[in-house]
């Protein structure tokens, strides 16, 4: 955590007037390295987008850590995020987004009416990780677009 997230400059725009750059001479690639807290914030004042603090950190360090996994960098386009993930205060919060009305989701992926809360989460939580990408944290959901 805390490495950073390299992004292209371009995506930055006015905001860093000033930052230091580096210039790759092969490709003549612009780009400059971000702390978890500077990317985040980039995020949290995107007002395209609706991030909290704990969902802007979150979604960082998941992709520090896919940048890790993959042992390359990940060219940062916080305008392809707004659009790929989305944050919801809970499992159940994304359902009824995704389906709408609660009785079509809790059919839909197979939950009985008498189903607890924790076994409502928990078909939630595999029906996403069998479609897409789930980021939890304290507070939230972050799901990919599927």
């Amino acid at each position: 955590m805390g490495r950073g997230v390299p992004f292209s400059f371009y995506q930055l725009g006015e905001r860093l007037k000033g930052a230091r750059l580096q210039t790759i001479a092969k490709h003549n690639i612009m780009k400059t390295t971000l702390s978890t807290t500077q990317a985040a914030n980039i995020l949290i004042k995107d007002d395209n987008a609706n991030w909290s603090y704990r969902g802007a950190i979150a979604l960082i360090e998941y992709l520090e850590e896919l940048e890790e996994d993959m042992g390359e960098e990940i060219g940062m386009d916080f305008v392809a995020l707004r659009c790929d993930y989305s944050e919801y205060k809970s499992l159940e919060d994304w359902a009824e987004g995704y389906w709408g009305a609660t009785t079509n989701w809790m059919h839909e992926i197979k939950i009985d009416d008498d189903a607890d809360a924790d076994e409502i989460d928990e078909a939630i939580r595999e029906h996403i990780q069998d479609n897409g990408q789930l980021i939890e944290f304290t507070g939230g959901v972050i799901v990919s677009s599927f």
